[in-house]
């Protein structure tokens, strides 16, 4: 029994793609492919339609057996499977088979160009000004996608996949939304069936292990290594293992730092500063007293013979700061801001000791007639920064109300001119 005959069909169509004779060479393909293929390659500003037909045509003219099926029956003939199928091949692996790699100059393939990079996943880490100061290490359990093993991220248990008939293969629906007579808004967004990837998978061949999501979850453990003297905000990255999808570069998980409150430490850069209080006995007579360093040290902390401590007044002590990054042999300075704690009240014999003891006081003396001249007056406490706020709510105040009244704005602007 004989079978039928392919029927005719069009088998001038490749050569004129590539711009070629029938009678063509290989060389003569070679060339053509060539120079046409850069010209429109997409990540040359081409069209990528053209571009795929290129590819298609140079696949079966370059293969003799393909060509003489195509010069004899046509592109039909090679559809129904005469040649083993036309153009079944992705148009980038021939452009990067035919040129052996990257034509335009660049590091990577024009594939791996192609490919988009996945989003980096922040992580904040809290950390205490004391991890800062000494280093530590902390392990961090993380949960990722990753490229499903068995399907090796192809979803199918062939590898086959099938046009997303939702979208027709964009991966993008549009819809439309009527906002009132003759007004319309028009909304992209990703097709639901195939979740913007343009492709579906027939439910029998599905892959059983990712059920055909191409990715599956995966626990991952990360030891994030904090250096001595990093700084709150800074960002310490592991590349390439955030989430995994196919075709896509993987992007990057960064831990961003935040350092939490400590309550006797503040840090300045490389600097660290300590508040401290002193009795009005220890600012005139002198003082000593222990501080706990961040590394656990005791540091004894006391004044020279003689001296004296004012209100406001700030002393240092050298390498005794935050380790510097990457240098942590050299640190900053630690400094001491005091304050005095005044007594309420002294008694008139505690007064009289004192003015034995201090400096006399002014030696202005006033008369009893410039005293009878004076007004008396009495002192009382003020909060000086409430009583400004205050005082600028007063005149806000004050300004509103001139403003809502009659021709209120139109003084004003008469008095400016005066």
């Amino acid at each position: 029994m004989f079978g039928r005959a392919p029927k005719k069909s069009d088998n001038t169509k490749y050569y004129e793609i590539l711009g070629v004779s029938k009678s063509a060479s290989q060389d003569d393909l070679k060339k053509a492919y060539r120079k046409a293929a850069i010209k429109n390659h997409p990540d040359k500003g081409g069209d990528p339609e053209k571009f795929k037909e290129l590819a298609q045509a140079y696949e079966v003219l370059s293969d003799p057996d393909k060509r003489e099926i195509y010069d004899q029956y046509g592109e039909d003939a090679l559809k129904e499977g005469m040649g083993g199928g036309g153009g079944g091949h992705d148009p980038f692996d021939i452009f990067q088979s035919f040129f052996g790699g990257n034509p335009f100059g660049g590091a990577g393939s024009s594939r791996g160009r192609r490919q988009r990079r996945g989003e980096d996943v922040v992580h904040p880490l809290k950390v205490s000004l004391e991890d800062l100061y000494n280093g530590t290490s902390k392990k961090l359990s993380l949960s990722r996608n990753a490229i499903c093993s068995k399907c090796k991220g192809k979803g199918s248990k062939s590898g086959a996949s099938i046009k997303c008939s939702g979208c027709q293969g964009s991966g993008i629906k549009v819809s439309i939304r009527h906002l009132g007579p003759s007004m319309i808004q028009q909304m992209q967004h990703a097709c639901n069936e195939c979740k913007g990837t343009g492709e579906t998978i027939n439910d029998k061949d599905r892959c059983q292990q990712c059920k055909g999501e191409k990715v599956v979850q995966e626990k991952k453990v990360l030891e994030v290594i904090v250096e001595k003297g990093m700084q709150n905000g800074q960002k310490i990255t592991f590349p390439g293992e955030a989430d995994e999808a196919p075709d896509t570069v993987t992007g990057d998980i960064v831990f961003v730092l935040q350092q939490k409150e400590h309550p006797k430490f503040k840090r300045k850069g490389d600097d660290l500063f300590v508040e401290h209080t002193l009795y009005l006995t220890e600012a005139l007579c002198g003082f000593q007293f222990i501080l706990t360093h961040l590394d656990g040290r005791q540091l004894l902390i006391k004044s020279e013979p003689g001296e004296v401590i004012k209100p406001d007044q700030y002393k240092g002590i050298n390498d005794e700061g935050m380790p510097m990054y990457q240098r942590s042999f050299m640190k900053g300075k630690l400094y001491i801001h005091f304050a005095v704690e005044f007594p309420d009240s002294l008694s008139p014999e505690q007064c009289k000791a004192l003015e034995a003891v201090l400096p006399p006081r002014s030696s202005v003396q006033l008369t009893d007639m410039e005293l009878d001249e004076c007004e008396e007056t009495t002192l009382h406490d003020v909060n000086i920064e409430e009583e400004m706020r205050r005082k600028q709510a007063q005149a806000q105040e004050a300004y509103d109300e001139d403003e809502d009244m009659p021709g209120g704005g139109a003084q004003r602007v008469q008095c400016a001119q005066q």
